[in-house]
């Protein structure tokens, strides 16, 4: 049974960010996400990424799956009051040094997480997550625009892959010059950070990152063929927030997330009878030297 309750005011930006961790505390990541039983991608994979890179991780759980490494079979999203409650409980006690959001499920709760997030003194990491990687819907349609219009612009960095970038911008992505339009027209549409993810590009794995709508940096790796690849978005995701927890720059952070998700790919476990998950056990330069 809910409760009402008075929650104290966020501190500001500049006080936030000039607060420190001593002794044996470790930095804050917070994922707001939707659940894997499977533990191959959402917040399971987000969590097991955190800790990977010595973060400690916290979870607010958006949607609830019924699925495995074939299949997703059902999707419960939860009440948008339910989802801030667990973001103000957190807000009020332990509040993370970066966010990111996966799956939020409806326009109702992209725009109570976007609510939320107009008061982070915090970078968040928004991962469109739009399609499981069996197929599934795992947005509703009409909330894209809530992504569009709420969330985005208060994001720190905006990481679509292929078919999201299309869907977000109405344009075709299918080469490298077509993420790179794509980039740009997420950024003069929200003005934020964009990584246009390039897993599904025809040869080499190339992701794209726009700064302030100038700056292009470029990720590429080899491609590694393989079915398990289940919750590489979460994972790499993930990891660019536990780099921002960490106090990295943004293309830092990205180029370690990128290292390490090519490695989990490569070592994946071979879990599943289908798209299994990657190797969240696989080692990084940053916190596994």
């Amino acid at each position: 049974m809910s409760k009402s309750r008075t929650y104290r005011e966020l501190p500001s930006q500049d006080a936030f960010l000039s607060s420190s961790y001593t002794g044996n505390v470790k930095p804050i990541a917070l994922t707001i996400a939707g659940s894997d039983p499977s533990g191959g991608a959402g917040i399971q994979a987000d969590l097991k990424t955190f800790h990977q890179f010595g973060v400690y991780g916290q979870a607010v759980i958006t949607l609830l799956t019924v699925q495995n490494t074939q299949n997703v079979f059902d999707v419960q999203v939860l009440k948008p009051e339910f989802v801030v409650a667990q973001i103000q409980a957190i807000l009020d006690d332990m509040p993370p040094k970066a966010a990111k959001t996966g799956a939020l499920g409806t326009a109702e709760v992209v725009e109570a997480v976007a609510d939320m997030a107009k008061r982070f003194p915090f970078p968040l990491v928004v991962d469109p997550v739009m399609i499981s990687k069996h197929g599934a819907p795992l947005i509703a349609a009409e909330a894209r625009s809530a992504l569009l219009e709420k969330l985005l612009p208060l994001a720190r960095l905006v990481m679509p892959n292929l078919h999201e970038a299309a869907a977000l911008t109405g344009l075709t992505v299918e080469t490298r010059d077509q993420m790179e339009a794509a980039a740009r027209r997420l950024f003069d549409t929200c003005g934020c950070h964009v990584l246009v993810k390039g897993g599904h590009l025809a040869g080499v794995a190339l992701d794209l990152l726009l700064l302030d709508g100038k700056a292009l940096h470029e990720f590429p790796a080899d491609r590694i063929e393989t079915v398990h690849t289940h919750g590489t978005g979460c994972t790499y995701s993930a990891a660019v927030t536990a780099g921002l927890a960490l106090g990295l720059p943004l293309p830092q952070a990205v180029r370690s997330a990128k290292e390490f998700i090519t490695e989990a790919i490569r070592t994946n476990p071979g879990l599943g009878h289908g798209c299994g998950p990657v190797n969240h056990h696989a080692r990084n330069h940053l916190y596994n030297e």
